[in-house]
């Protein structure tokens, strides 16, 4: 493996709130961060896939949705109404539907569309020293003006793979895995993420979603640090096991 791919960061997470901003830096998938996904929604419990479905393992992303121009007749019930000029689309978990009369085909969102909150299972990968997050053959950017996650085009570079600018290093402390110990409700664990994510970012003076974390380089390895530590700390007094 290349220096520069050996650099590509993999995180998963389960997505945070209306308002949030998701966590990156994460090293690796964990298989325990899988699941059945959404109602009406593609499994990613195994690497076999049912029909009309394909598994993404690029950028260690490992999850499997359906295939575009798969037809569904009903919608999952978390999705979110996206308006694009007259055209309608629908999100949920990573996948784009589009209305095709009385029924919905799965489709490529369309670019410089925005969501409030990333996929429940996503990838951050870098490319030219900024963070992009990466699902479904899908990569979106974090847009502060407009407090949301734009899809954007593939990076340069992106269809092979490999960044073309090395990140800054991520300390090895930042591979947080979040479970839920007391059966905390999606809603409930997109606001507790959310606000220690907030609050770890108040107390540390590090944002690991902003390219370099908003610190100096000889900061970041000490800063991202003290993030994710106080990111654990905080999410352990709500209730979570953070490992």
């Amino acid at each position: 493996m290349s220096s520069k791919t050996s650099m590509i960061r993999a995180a998963v997470l389960t997505g945070i709130g209306v308002t949030a901003i998701l966590l990156s830096g994460m090293a690796g998938a964990d298989p325990r961060d899988q699941h059945d996904g959404p109602r009406h929604g593609p499994s990613a419990v195994h690497r076999e896939v049912a029909p009309h479905q394909h598994y993404d393992a690029r950028f260690s992303h490992n999850h499997a949705y359906f295939d575009r121009g798969y037809v569904v007749h009903d919608l999952p019930r978390d999705r979110l109404l996206i308006n694009r000029g007259r055209d309608r689309f629908f999100y949920s978990g990573g996948v784009w539907y589009s209305p095709r009369g009385a029924s919905f085909v799965v489709v490529a969102p369309p670019i410089g569309v925005f969501i409030p909150a990333l996929p429940p299972f996503y990838s951050t990968v870098w490319f030219g020293g900024a963070p992009y997050y990466y699902a479904n053959d899908t990569y979106y950017m974090w847009n502060a003006q407009n407090s949301g996650y734009e899809v954007v085009d593939p990076p340069s570079g992106a269809v092979n793979a490999a960044p073309d600018a090395d990140p800054p290093p991520l300390p090895t402390t930042t591979q947080l895995f979040i479970y839920p110990r007391n059966g905390q409700s999606a809603d409930q664990q997109s606001k507790d993420k959310y606000e220690c994510h907030a609050w770890a970012t108040n107390q540390s003076g590090f944002d690991p979603t902003v390219a370099g974390g908003k610190v100096s380089p000889d900061q970041f390895g000490a800063k991202s640090t003290d993030y994710y530590r106080a990111m654990g700390a905080c999410l352990q007094g709500r209730g979570y096991s953070v490992e």
